[in-house]
């Protein structure tokens, strides 16, 4: 068992309250999603943008490096009836297949070498919804290690084929206590 499989296991053995609440790139911008698909959350956790999308009927897979958060969203799943399917998987050793998805949401997972593999993913008007850290930041919140964190502007630039439709990153400008702060969030389709 890798490192990041222990550490997530351990995490997510110790979490309560299932499912989390949605990313706020998802639950701000939901009026933007199509009636009905096939969507993907990868690196979901306690699931809880998958529970709402398919929660709206979409038939969802969520993915975790964790077995541990995989056990808890299937058996959630079952008992509600969801079409909702969670797998284990290392998202850099299996990447999702192209043309598979007709909606991918990630939030709070950075790995700049995936975003090839999720534009390829989407099918054509597929929508990607993405929210993770930045370098700039206001509080101590998310990694500790800037490669985790996005540079200032670096969601346009990873997802630039793609056809933009949201974007906020509000760094360190205004009122610092309100907005989007420490993050950087992205709703893009590909055409």
């Amino acid at each position: 068992m890798n490192d990041s499989r222990k550490k997530w296991d351990a995490v997510y053995s110790q979490k309560t309250g299932f499912p989390g609440a949605p990313t706020r790139v998802l639950a701000e911008n939901a009026h933007l999603l199509p009636l009905a698909g096939d969507a993907l959350e990868i690196a979901c956790g306690r699931a809880g943008n998958a529970v709402l999308l398919a929660e709206r009927g979409f038939n969802v897979r969520a993915w975790d490096i964790s077995p541990v958060a995989i056990e808890q969203v299937n058996r959630y799943a079952r008992e509600r009836g969801l079409p909702l399917s969670g797998e284990a998987r290392d998202i850099m050793e299996q990447p999702p297949e192209a043309d598979s998805c007709d909606i991918i949401v990630i939030a709070h997972f950075l790995e700049r070498a995936l975003a090839p593999h999720l534009v390829a993913a989407l099918r054509s008007g597929g929508l990607l919804f993405y929210q993770t850290f930045t370098r700039t930041r206001v509080t101590d919140a998310g990694p500790g290690n800037p490669e985790f964190r996005l540079a200032d502007n670096e969601l346009l630039a990873l997802f630039a084929p793609l056809k933009l439709l949201v974007y906020r990153e509000e760094g360190r400008m205004g009122t610092l206590d309100q907005g989007l702060r420490d993050e950087a969030m992205i709703v893009a389709q590909k055409l």
